[in-house]
């Protein structure tokens, strides 16, 4: 057996890599966001459902797309190398966007009239190619971050850094175009045009990054990370009554070649170690996930208040004054649109002077992205609040003056959610991958996007939950609704998750 893991990788001819030696050209996943920002008026205008029934289909989409982020992760690590596998699931997303735009095209496979549901032949087709799409994204946001970093010296934190940050960047200058370019074309030349556009962007990017592949260094899988850590648990589980000296546990420790180790915490998987199968990587590797698995955990809750940026949110900017001009009307997916400059103009300046600044105090520390977490949490409930306030001053104004308040209005929660995202969501992908243990980097990275699948279920659960307790949430649209009571919840409980994440950040 082997007992050393030791971070290894190899060029496309099986020969030995040098860390450093090329860096991965960063894809922004354009086409994705293009599609679920503006989903809900798609599922509503175009294929009829109601208001809360788009809006779940459209957090079940996004959440199932981050959730497979872990098989995605799985696969990557334990079968494939990350290049393989980013090219299997990029494929396959391509495969579902195919179908989505033939639909689009032939009107028998899209409702008939203003109200008639679609058939089932219809929903059928619908369904196949958006769960393609999902499946396909989850493989892709799982290995192509990790990929990237793979060809880097991890040595270099700086470096690790730059690359998250960058990385980070190509997402929100994706964005942008999805949200400007995409959902004009959505608004005024139609889905059909969009869903062309976006087969060819993403055909186009599946074929650059496979030119890349004489430049690549690739990391060889090393079988099943799920696999060992289960083994460890049943061999410690198995051992539970026997003693295990403090000698044995440093020998152990030194024994260790994976130096990301908490070698401090869960000290009832040393007794693992009494399994001669077992060796001490095995062990550090184990106990380095489990200590990932709070922090991950602790911003589930910041992930269900982002998902009603592409659900509720845009149906309250259907129903505001969307009127830039006479001749010019803001659709509301486009209100994103200041957040992200705003977002990519921060990354950039961070990464061309703020560096110089915080190298000194060793900004890029476990430490600083902890903190980075913690203010993306706290940003959040700002939101929420601010969001609830907005909302009773919408219905206020429509009720008893009949006017409908600028759309801009919503531009408070946009701004705060999309810096939360970048503060949280960044940190997470840098800070997992960071601590991971080298043979579970992609699985390890996956755990921020399988965060954000998990909060927007949970936002499913809530709005089902508070429209069968409550009806709050029971009107044809949000005019009907009582949206306000609805973020003041969000609010209050990413409050107490604020607190539960700060009391797991200080024991890491």
């Amino acid at each position: 057996m082997q007992n050393e893991r030791e971070e290894k990788f190899e060029d496309w001819r099986g020969n030995e890599a040098i860390p450093g030696k090329h860096v991965v050209e960063m894809m922004e996943n354009m086409v994705f966001l293009a599609c679920s920002t503006n989903f809900v008026t798609y599922f509503t205008k175009s294929w009829h459902y109601s208001s809360a029934k788009a809006s779940n289909m459209v957090t079940n989409f996004t959440g199932t797309s981050f959730l497979l982020t872990i098989f995605g992760g799985f696969i990557a690590d334990s079968f494939l190398t990350r290049f393989t596998a980013f090219i299997i699931f990029c494929s396959i997303e391509l495969l579902g966007l195919i179908l989505l735009t033939i639909q689009a095209h032939v009107t028998k496979l899209q409702p008939h009239g203003d109200n008639t549901p679609p058939s089932t032949l219809q929903s059928l087709v619908l369904f196949t190619g958006l769960y393609a799409v999902a499946t396909g994204v989850g493989g892709v946001k799982a290995s192509l971050p990790a990929h990237g970093g793979d060809q880097l010296d991890s040595r270099k934190q700086g470096l690790i850094s730059g690359f998250f940050n960058w990385y980070f960047f190509s997402i929100c200058f994706g964005g942008v175009l999805a949200v400007t370019i995409m959902v004009w074309i959505e608004e005024n030349k139609g889905w059909s045009s969009s869903f062309d556009i976006s087969t060819v962007i993403l055909a186009s990017a599946l074929f650059i990054f496979t030119v890349g592949f004489p430049l690549y260094r690739f990391k060889r899988p090393t079988g099943s990370p799920l696999t060992r850590i289960v083994n460890v648990f049943v061999s410690a589980a198995r051992n539970r009554n026997r003693f295990v000296t403090d000698a044995e546990i440093t020998q152990n420790h030194n024994n260790s070649t994976d130096k990301s180790i908490h070698h401090n915490k869960f000290k009832f998987l040393n007794k693992a170690r009494l399994n001669n199968n077992i060796s001490a990587t095995e062990v550090e590797e184990t106990r380095t996930f489990l200590a990932l698995l709070p922090i991950f955990a602790s911003t589930i809750v910041m992930n269900c208040c982002l998902a009603q940026l592409s659900t509720y949110s845009i149906q309250q900017g259907m129903l505001m004054n969307k009127k830039l001009s006479k001749s010019f009307q803001v659709p509301p997916a486009s209100l994103n649109t200041i957040a992200l400059l705003f977002m990519l103009s921060s990354i950039a300046f961070y990464e061309l002077f703020g560096k110089r600044i915080s190298s000194s105090n060793n900004e890029t520390s476990s430490s600083f992205n902890l903190k980075r977490i913690g203010a993306g949490l706290a940003l959040t409930s700002l939101s929420m609040a601010i969001a609830a306030i907005v909302e009773s001053k919408r219905k206020h104004e429509l009720v008893h003056n009949n006017i409908k308040i600028s759309v801009f209005w919503l531009e408070f929660q946009y701004v705060l959610l999309s810096f939360s995202d970048m503060l949280t969501l960044g940190g997470m992908l840098e800070f997992f991958y960071r601590e991971s243990p080298a043979s579970m980097k992609s699985i390890s990275t996956a755990l921020g996007w399988f965060s954000t699948a998990l909060g927007f279920f949970l936002s499913t659960v809530l709005v089902d939950v508070i429209k069968a307790v409550t009806g709050w949430l029971d009107g044809k649209d949000v005019n009907g609704s009582r949206l306000e009571l609805f973020y003041a919840v969000l609010c209050v409980l990413n409050t107490l998750n604020l607190f539960n994440y700060i009391f797991w950040a200080k024991r890491y």
